[in-house]
Parts: structure tokens; sequence; C-alpha cells
């Protein structure tokens, strides 16, 4: 099954590099304007439940049902959350979760490994009723972590956790034909919404 994975499109917080996670902010205007409706139209998107998501498959696929999924949301930062980098420069804890190689658990958060293993439980399932259903693709719209935490240890070829990151309105094809087999995400196509083909 070929799987598109799309990050939602940009927002003020992602202008401003503040943590956005769990929050629910919506596009904004230049995010918005800067997605392209695609010359393609699939029938079903899977987005989150934060709006940022669902404006962006709105924008995108402006004919498609879109199906809310649970766990493939933005990872919890806690109180890092509506804050940025800068903000939190002599913040104790914030530079504790940094030098930890932003893996540790964030306060009232997520780690790194509870993320990752969220995101794959909530595809996996997706992933496996959609081929049960007979549906010929799977179009996500989710989120900047969703695409690292999918992909660290299962893309193909391989990269660094950060790696996987895109821009807003960026993302993958894959070919997920041996997910169930051997959990491997093949990269077939980097993908660039911004433009009226991706």
């Amino acid at each position: 099954m070929k799987v598109y994975l799309i990050r939602h499109g940009e927002t003020v917080w992602n202008a401003e590099r503040r943590y956005q996670g769990s929050r629910d902010v919506p596009l904004s205007a230049e995010g918005l304007a800067r997605l392209q409706p695609q010359a393609w139209s699939p029938r079903r998107v899977y987005v989150t439940r934060l709006r940022r998501t669902r404006q962006t498959a709105e924008r995108l696929f402006p004919g498609a049902e879109l199906m809310e999924v649970e766990g493939l949301e933005e990872m919890c930062f806690g109180d890092f959350e509506g804050r940025n980098y800068k903000e939190m420069a002599n913040d104790r804890d914030y530079r504790a979760w940094v030098d930890g190689n932003c893996e540790g658990r964030c306060p009232n958060g997520e780690s790194r490994a509870e993320f990752t293993l969220r995101t794959c439980r909530a595809f996996d399932r997706l992933l496996r009723e959609a081929e049960a259903r007979g549906e010929p693709e799977l179009v996500i719209v989710a989120h900047g972590g969703t695409q690292m935490s999918l992909l660290d240890g299962h893309g193909v070829p391989a990269r660094e956790y950060y790696a996987w990151l895109t821009d807003n309105g960026c993302g993958y094809l894959l070919d997920a034909d041996h997910w169930t087999v051997d959990g491997s995400l093949k990269v077939l196509e980097e993908l660039n919404c911004t433009e009226a083909s991706c």
C-alpha cells in the first residue's frame, strides 16, 4: 500500500519556533496561502484532532472525506508548549531535556519513546484497517513529529531522527507493503504540497 504522510501547513507558532505539541494552534494566513489544492483527490484523508491538520487537508484535498485518527497527534511537550528555545534558554528543565538529546520526558508531557510507541501503534492500526477495507492508498495529514517518530527506525533508506522532519506542507510518499512483515516504510518520493501536484 502507498502511504502519503504530509506535515500540516505553517502556523504562527511554527514561524516563531514555539513548541506546539498538543496545543490546538490553527494555520496562519500565510501558511494556508502557501498550500496548493492538489491536482489529484483521494476519497478519504486521515487527520489528527488538532485543527492545523484538518485545515491543511481541507485546503489540499477539498473534496475528500476527512477522518480523525487518535494517536497520530504531535508529541506532547508539556510545560514547554507555547514557548520557544530562546525563552527557555535558562530553564533548568528545558536545558536538561535538550542535553539529553530531547529523549527524556518533558515535564507534564511525553518522552520520545512514549511518543514513538503511541504513533507507531496508531499507524499500525490505521494501516491494517485500511488494508482490510481494500483502500488503494492511505493519505495522512499529521505533524512533523509524527513523520520523525514513524520513520525513525522504520524509514528506508535509514536516516537520523531529526533528518526525517520536512518543511510545513511537505512530506513523503511511502511504500508500506512490508510494514506488517518487517516494519519498514520505503521512501518513494519526497512531497511538496506548496505546489499543485505533491
